[in-house]
């Protein structure tokens, strides 16, 4: 991505809007802004392929070359030799647009089974039903709850406060998720933001995958919502065995990550936490 590709889509993450504030029997106006939630179409090409929309998914600008890529990755597209080149679509009109459009070139063939899921998926949904489970089910051996990662009590408990300092975009407008990578020091290696929680987790995946630092087996992913099927789907093929959240967990990723020996905590605020799933990566 070029410099001036990264900074056009930092500068969509948010827009400004005048609004109108009702507070006791007054109305005042003030300016304000708003987190920016805009399609992108996703597309993958590999060796003797040519390039097919994937996803469409609404996320908010910025990281789009990571989002792609952890998309891919989390689908199980991307093979042992990974990503041969990201790129911005030229071919589609206008400079907004452009940035709308990503195309991944893999460096091995994918499935073409895979490729015709392609949906547009919400900023709050991703793709799930039965044949993703049992395809997870199929790819994703499970780890042994008595090996690590370990992690301190006291830092799961403080882990929304240490990523809370890298969400610029959450600051100033109050509405997007965040997802995280921890070690067990207590260092947040990479955190990224969106209007989605999956597109926060594939832009983490992502940034993995280009550095080539799969499988996560020594870090923890923190998300700042909720942890349905698919945030456990996307951490367990990333191979993160430890999930963090803010907000509580449903009852099929409970199940999925006991079957797949991941450990859960949810409701961690206020000094507390609730560990749903193997518990012993929880120490103190």
């Amino acid at each position: 991505m070029t410099a001036k590709s990264q900074d056009a889509a930092v500068r969509r993450r948010t827009a400004d809007r005048q609004v109108v504030v009702v507070r006791d029997g007054a109305r005042t106006t003030k300016p304000d802004a708003v987190v920016t939630e805009e399609p992108m179409e996703i597309r993958a090409e590999g060796p003797g392929q040519e390039a097919r929309t994937i996803a469409v998914t609404m996320r908010t600008p910025g990281h789009d070359f990571e989002l792609a890529v952890g998309f891919l990755a989390t689908e199980g597209m991307v093979g042992p030799r990974g990503v041969a080149t990201v790129r911005y679509c030229e071919a589609v009109r206008g400079e907004e647009q452009r940035h709308n459009v990503v195309t991944v070139s893999l460096a091995d063939r994918f499935d073409d089974a895979l490729s015709r899921r392609a949906m547009v998926t919400s900023a709050s949904c991703g793709i799930c039903g039965t044949e993703s489970i049992e395809r997870l089910e199929r790819e994703v051996v499970a780890s042994d709850p008595n090996e690590g990662p370990w992690f301190d009590a006291a830092l799961v408990r403080r882990m929304p406060e240490l990523v809370r300092g890298s969400q610029p975009t959450f600051e100033r407008t109050g509405g997007l998720h965040a997802a995280a990578l921890v070690d067990a020091t207590g260092e947040a290696s990479c955190v990224r933001e969106d209007v989605g929680r999956h597109n926060a987790v594939d832009k983490v995946v992502g940034r993995a995958v280009l550095d080539g630092r799969l499988p996560l087996s020594d870090r923890a992913l923190f998300v700042s919502g909720r942890v349905s099927y698919e945030i456990i789907q996307k951490a367990a093929m990333a191979g993160l065995r430890v999930v963090v959240a803010v907000g509580a967990p449903s009852s099929l990723a409970l199940e999925t990550a006991e079957r797949l020996g991941m450990t859960v905590a949810g409701f961690v605020r206020d000094g507390a936490a609730n560990v749903y799933t193997h518990p012993g990566r929880v120490r103190g």
